[in-house]
């Protein structure tokens, strides 16, 4: 049950395996309060249309599932920050960068349409190694699936 004073600090992470693009999407996301897990999701992305996958997709689908898990709670005035890996959507997103083009454009747009409701949200970059929580998620997803996963960098 969510605390109505302590912050929301949220978690999000994408891959596409076994190739990228082309592969299967899939997102992990979480949301800490008072240091305890209040929610998490680990899911597939399935595109729209059948268009193709890949690791911004996933990466943009994992902070929407986060934004969309706020507005459902109604959560527009409380204070959440959100951390991610990929400098892409944390930038287009929360900061400066312009979305080009790419199959993420429509994601894009709506993640920042979804930010555009709260008054008190902070996004911002963390290094992979700080983001091991929501990487497990996303790849727990894929292990259900039964995609077979590259070999990570160590």
């Amino acid at each position: 049950m969510p605390i109505t004073n302590a912050p929301y600090i949220a978690y999000f992470d994408g891959a596409c395996e076994p190739i990228n693009p082309g592969g299967t999407a899939s997102y992990g996301a979480l949301i800490l309060q008072a240091g305890e897990p209040i929610w998490m999701s680990s899911e597939i992305y399935l595109p729209v249309d059948g268009h193709q996958t890949s690791n911004n997709l996933a990466e943009y689908s994992g902070l929407i599932a986060l934004l969309e898990w706020f507005a459902e709670h109604q959560l527009f005035g409380a204070d959440i920050r959100i951390y991610g890996d990929s400098k892409l959507v944390i930038n287009q997103t929360f900061g400066t960068w312009k979305i080009k083009n790419g199959l993420y454009v429509p994601l894009a747009y709506r993640a920042r349409e979804l930010v555009a409701q709260f008054t008190n949200i902070r996004g911002e970059w963390i290094p992979r190694d700080k983001n091991h929580l929501a990487d497990r998620l996303s790849k727990a997803a894929l292990m259900r699936a039964g995609v077979e996963l590259r070999l990570q960098p160590a």
